[in-house]
Formats: C-alpha cells, structure tokens, sequence
C-alpha cells in the first residue's frame, strides 16, 4: 500500500530497521554505513540510507539499530540434531578410557538409535534456539531418527531448516534398528519431502530433504533411487563425502573407483548433491563440483583432523560451499562465528602458510561463505545469503559494545575478525523478530536446558 505525505509516496512495511551498518553480502559487497531495511510480508523490500528509507516507509515497527552491524543470518550447512544431548560426552569418556574407532559408528550411531521421539523433539529444541541466539537462522539436517519431531521443534523455535531422515540400507556394525530395507529407505525419504515441500518463493520456513548416510553404508541401487526422487521433487541429497580413507578405500576396493568418481559413474553427482566435509577431495574431485555444480560443506572443527580440506581451493572455483558444525558431540559450539574463524586460520595453514603468505585467506571469505556459500548449498541461493531486496527477510544484528569490538578501525573489522554469537542481539527470520537482547523469545530456552540436562544424565549409558 501506498500513501502520499505532501510530495514524497509513502509506502507501509511491517518493520523498518534503522540507523545499522548494513554490509549486505550481495554481488558488490555494498555496505551502508548508517542504513536502513525495509521488510514487507516477510521479504526485504528495500536496503539503503537511513535518511531515505526513513522517508520513503511507514513502518507497523520501527527497530533502531544504532551501534550494530546489520548481515544476512547465516547457515549451518551441515548439521546433526540427533547428535546435541552428545554434548561433551566423548570429551568425557575420554578422559577414562580410549576411544574405540570409527567415532562416527561406535557412538554416534548408537546414541541416536537410543533416541526417543521426545528425544528427539527436545534436541531440536536446544540444538535450534542455540542455533538462533548465535545468528543461524537456517541449518542443513544430515540425517537423523524422527525427522517429524525436528521439524516440529524448529517451527516451534522459528528457525529456518531443512531436515531428513538417516537412510542406511547395508553395512557392518550398524544398529540394527537403523537399518531398513532399500524400498523402506526410500519410501520414508519420500515421505519426509511430501510432507515438507518447498515452496517457490521459499515462504515455508522448514522443508523436507532426502539423505544418504555414506556410500558404505548404502547400496548403489539406494543412492541412485533417492537421487531420482530427489531430483523429481527439486530437493537436496544430503551426505558425507570423501570424509575419511575408509571411504575411499571401499569404493575402491568395491567399484575400482575414489567415492567421487563412482557417483559420477552411476549418475548422482549433480547439484542434487551435497557432500558435506569434502575432506579429502583431490584436485580433479574439486574440478567435478565445481564442473557438476555439486555442493559440500567445510565442518572447521573436525576436518582438520582427518586432512587437509581444501574448502578455500573449492570456494574460489566456484563450488556451492557452505560452513558447518557437524553438530554438538565433536567440539561442542553451534557458533558459526567460531567456525568461519577455525576455518580461516586451518585455511591459511593448508593453502598460504607453506609458501609464505600470510595473508592467503581474504577476511571476508569465511564469513562469506557460511553466509552466501550457506544459502547456494542449501538450494536458496534466490531467496537467502544477502540483502537485497526480493530476498526472505532473515536479519542478524551484531552489536559492537563488547570489549572485543572496542577500538576497532571499522565494523566490517571486527565483524570479520572478531565478531561471535556471543555479540548477537537480535535475529530476524521472515522479518519476524525470534531473538531480543541476545535471548531467544520464541520458547521458555530454562525450561529447555534444565530437562535437557536431565535427559542427557540418562542417555550416557547408552554410548559407554
């Protein structure tokens, strides 16, 4: 709607932010030093001046944000809600005894298959308002148990997800109550996606997506009967790839191929994919994501363990890249913040260190890539990423009053130095307020650790 006040058209919105230093992530990096968003029905309508849009909107609520940064919200593109009430547990079984090994198969897989619905939908529940309060407004689900009861918690919390369902139809030492056949794997992937579609303009908040565990862990016939499904319904497959030598040794050991090269031989590898991790991707495997369009993950807290990831190498030639945590049970923050840090210090070490750059990694570049590379991976690089208008109104205000922020030569600085969840004062998703004051304001986040905490006392029995 439009109205006239004396010569200037005077448009409504639903909520006006104001007087940030708006850096938008957009295609020419345009920041606006004491800017303004205006965001109607759930969408940026306009980014610029304050002075401008102050006089151009009518806003239902006006936010000032003087003294913040105004960014995209970011996403975890790489994500285990079955895994949060891990939080610290193998840090502590450690500290008794040695770790049997593959990590992955001896505990995680365990843990979840010990799970509860009510497990599961209280996971969420931590997993997401943490998630929240540290600026992710959007996260890529892997693949877990009762993919019902995440999307249930996220609606609730008001975070942006894609969630899915584990899918493993062969290997050894799996919980048998996690193998299904091929035709139920497929069938409950199926279910998941239809009964969480995604809609055109990207209004509906938490969809559906299909998963693979890994290739050993499911046949060829599977892998290539989700792709095709997924492919039908314009959705992701989300997986672990080239994640460890064990992997790699399989497929070659089974196919005579490295994991990257059997999907291309059998069909999948096409930007229905997302290979999250991507460890140990070699040269040619970065020219075939970057050739297919396929999109990975760089999980910073973990890879650097396994090998030297060449996330930078694959963000630079065009890869769908985004930034992950891998979830609570290996290195227990959700901050993303964190994780564009540990990634561009593993980054410079991998890629520059060696021939003596120091300064190899660009300091946006990390952050970029959970931001803008987080929405191509999940499949909404139109609607989510930067400001612009035409975009989903997902908005995170970084405050700079903190003693890490002071002295700073400028916002953009600290926010690509310094910045963390922590210095998060409110998130916007949909152009809906779900973080005031850095605290969640969607659900009773006590009452939620408290029983959290409780759960998970009973729980640790189940991966001792």
């Amino acid at each position: 709607m439009t109205i006239k006040e004396g010569d200037v058209p005077v448009r409504r919105a639903d909520v006006l932010i104001q007087n940030a230093h708006v850096v938008t992530f957009d295609d020419d990096r345009r920041v606006v030093a004491d800017g303004a968003i205006a965001i109607t029905d759930g969408v940026i309508a306009e980014v610029g001046p304050t002075a401008e849009l102050a006089e151009r909107w009518d806003p239902a609520r006006r936010v000032l944000a003087s003294g913040q940064i105004a960014i995209p919200g970011l996403t975890d593109a790489h994500f285990h809600t079955a895994q949060t009430l891990m939080r610290g547990l193998i840090s502590t079984l450690q500290q008794t005894r040695a770790l049997r090994v593959p990590t992955w198969r001896e505990y995680y897989l365990p843990f979840e298959a010990a799970l509860t619905p009510e497990d599961v939908q209280l996971s969420g529940e931590l997993a997401y308002t943490t998630m929240l309060a540290g600026g992710t407004t959007n996260f890529l689900e892997s693949g877990g148990p009762h993919p019902e009861l995440m999307a249930s918690a996220a609606e609730q919390v008001g975070i942006r997800g894609t969630v899915t369902v584990s899918t493993m139809d062969t290997g050894s030492r799996i919980p048998e109550s996690m193998i299904t056949t091929t035709e139920q794997a497929l069938a409950r992937n199926v279910a998941v996606v239809d009964a969480l579609p995604t809609a055109a303009d990207g209004s509906n908040r938490v969809t559906g997506g299909m998963s693979l565990r890994q290739v050993i862990t499911c046949s060829t016939e599977l892998v290539t009967a989700i792709h095709a499904e997924a492919q039908r319904r314009g959705v992701k497959v989300h997986t672990h790839l080239v994640e460890g030598t064990y992997e790699i040794d399989y497929c070659l050991e089974r196919y005579g191929l490295r994991p990257v090269d059997y999907l291309r031989d059998i069909g999948v590898f096409t930007p229905t994919l997302h290979g999250a991790h991507s460890v140990l991707a070699g040269d040619a495997d970065i020219s075939a994501y970057a050739e297919h369009q396929v999109s990975a993950c760089h999980c910073a807290k973990g890879n650097y363990a396994i090998g030297a990831a060449p996330a930078i190498r694959m963000w630079r030639r065009g890869v769908p890249i985004g930034l992950g945590t891998d979830g609570v049970a290996t290195l227990g923050t959700l901050d993303i913040f964190r994780v564009a840090m540990l990634a561009r210090v593993g980054q410079q070490l991998v890629e520059a260190t060696g021939s003596h750059n120091r300064n190899g990694i660009a300091p946006e570049e990390p952050l970029s890539m959970a931001i803008r590379g987080g929405a191509r991976a999940s499949g909404f690089a139109d609607h989510l990423g930067a400001l612009t208008a035409g975009r989903r109104a997902d908005v995170v205000l970084v405050g700079t009053s903190s003693a890490d922020a002071a002295g700073y030569a400028s916002p953009e600085a600290f926010l690509y130095e310094c910045a963390s969840g922590r210095d998060v004062e409110s998130v916007f998703v949909d152009g809906q307020q779900v973080v005031a004051d850095g605290e969640v304001t969607t659900v009773d986040v006590e009452r939620v650790r408290y029983q959290a905490a409780r759960r998970q006392r009973e729980l640790m029995d189940a991966i001792g």
